[in-house]
C-alpha cells in the first residue's frame, strides 16, 4: 500500500531521488519538538515505509537548525497526571523501537542541531547515521528523573560499548557530531553544508543496490538488538516508572524554571 502522506500533520515529505523518500521531521518553531501528534506520527509511519513498493530508500531529517528537540513538556506533563496518556505512550515508545528495526528498507538519519528523545531514537536506530559538528546529542532521562528508557538499552552498548554508554546514559552529558562520530554511536560526521548531500548520496546508492542483498542484510543484522528486546522492554517499563513518582515531576518543574534539579537523595531501590 503507498504511504499516505496527506494525513501526517508533522511530518513532511519529498523525493529527492528515485525511490528515495525524505521524511522532515516539521515543527521548526520548537526545534522539532514531537508533540503528541508529532510523536504518534513518527512511530506509525515506518509500517507504512516497509508496505509501500515505490521506497527502497528513507531519509530522515529535520526542518530548520534542529533534528528534534525531543518530547514537549505538554505531553511529559500530561504523562503526569493521567495514566491512559502514560500508558499510550509507554506503547509508542515501544512501537517506535520495534517498528524501526522491523522495516526492511534501509534508512539515513541526517543530523544536526539538538537531536533528543523520540527524535534521536529514530536517528541513532537508523541504519546509517550521518551528523554535522553542530549536532548536540543528549539522552536526559536521567536529568528529567526518570530510566534512560526510549532505545539506550538496546542500541548505545552495541554502539559504543558499555562504559561510553553509562557515562553519557547517566550523566546526561551532550555529544558533538564529532565525538559520537569517534566514540562509534554515529556512522559519519561530515560539514554543516555536506549533511543533506551526504545523506542523499548515500540513500541513493541504497536505492540503487540490490534490494534483496540489502534488505536481508539488514534483517540479519538487527537481530542482534532483537536478542536485545528483553533489556529494552525492561528500561521502558522502569522509565514508565519512574513518571509515577516525584523525581520526574521535580525533573519537568526544573527545567520549566530553567534550574538545577533538586532530587531526593535517598531511594530504596
Amino acid at each position: 500500500m503507498p504511504l499516505d502522506e496527506k494525513k501526517y500533520q508533522r511530518l513532511k515529505f519529498d523525493w529527492p531521488a528515485e525511490r528515495v523518500l525524505r521524511i522532515t521531521i516539521s515543527r521548526p518553531e520548537r526545534l522539532n519538538a514531537l508533540d503528541k501528534i508529532g510523536h504518534r506520527e513518527i512511530t506509525y509511519i515506518w509500517p507504512e515505509i516497509d508496505s509501500d513498493p515505490r521506497i527502497n530508500a528513507v531519509i530522515l531529517t529535520g526542518e530548520g537548525k534542529a533534528f528534534s528537540a525531543g518530547g514537549d513538556f505538554e505531553m511529559i506533563e500530561d504523562m503526569l497526571d493521567d495514566h491512559k496518556a502514560l500508558l499510550t505512550v509507554w506503547k509508542e515508545a515501544r512501537d517506535l523501537v520495534y517498528n524501526i528495526i522491523n522495516c526492511n528498507k534501509p534508512i539515513v538519519s541526517a543530523i544536526t542541531g539538538p537531536a533528543v528523545g523520540a527524535g534521536l531514537v529514530a536517528a541513532l536506530l537508523s541504519d546509517i547515521s550521518i551528523t554535522t559538528k553542530k549536532a548536540k546529542i543528549v539522552d536526559g532521562h536521567t536529568r528529567l528523573g526518570v530510566a534512560g528508557g526510549d532505545h539506550a538499552a538496546i542500541i548505545w552498548p552495541l554502539l559504543c560499548g558499555m562504559a561510553k554508554s553509562k557515562y553519557y546514559l547517566l550523566t546526561c552529558e551532550s555529544l558533538d557530531g564529532e565525538e559520537a562520530e569517534r566514540i562509534g554511536l554515529v556512522s559519519k560526521c561530515v560539514g554543516e553544508d555536506e549533511l543533506q548531500g551526504e545523506a542523499l548520496r548515500v540513500a541513493t546508492n541504497l536505492a540503487k543496490g540490490a534490494q534483496g542483498a540489502i534488505r536481508f542484510t539488514k534483517i540479519a543484522l538487527n537481530n542482534w538488538l532483537r536478542m536485545a528486546g528483553p533489556s529494552f522492554d525492561a528500561s521502558t517499563a522502569y522509565e514508565m516508572l519512574g513518571f509515577a513518582g516525584p523525581d520526574a515531576r521535580e525533573g519537568v518543574a526544573s527545567h520549566r524554571e530553567k534550574r538545577q534539579p533538586v532530587f531526593d537523595p535517598d531511594c530504596p531501590v
